[in-house]
């Protein structure tokens, strides 16, 4: 699967709350309906549309569809992201280093009480 059908799939909304459902645990589509607040049918199409992006999994459990999360396109996404986040790291550790430096400075004298509020 290619990371722009599964960026496509992830840009609704409500689908990224329901791969976030199925995070947990799979459900049922009743239970999907019910969380999301959307119509059967329109829930219905937002999966259909996950699953056509490899993204979650159905099977048939008695007259219930019950849907689960696919983790593989997750990985593909996570390996993607990965410089990204190298660089945010980078980033967060020179901040961070920063923060040390200012926190090693000599504190400034006590300032005297702040005076009151003018009314």
């Amino acid at each position: 699967m290619s990371a722009d059908t599964l960026w496509t799939a992830l840009a609704d909304p409500h689908r990224r709350a329901m791969v976030g459902l199925l995070l947990t645990r799979p459900r049922p589509v009743g239970e999907i309906v019910e969380a999301c607040g959307l119509s059967q049918p329109s829930t219905s199409k937002h999966l259909k549309v996950l699953r056509e992006a490899g993204l979650v999994r159905v099977r048939q459990d008695a007259q219930r569809r019950v849907y689960a999360l696919d983790p593989a396109p997750i990985a593909e996404l996570d390996a993607w992201l990965a410089p990204y986040r190298r660089l945010w790291n980078r980033s967060l550790d020179q901040l961070g280093r920063r923060l040390d430096e200012t926190a090693d400075d000599p504190e400034p004298a006590d300032d005297p009480e702040p005076p009151c509020p003018k009314d």
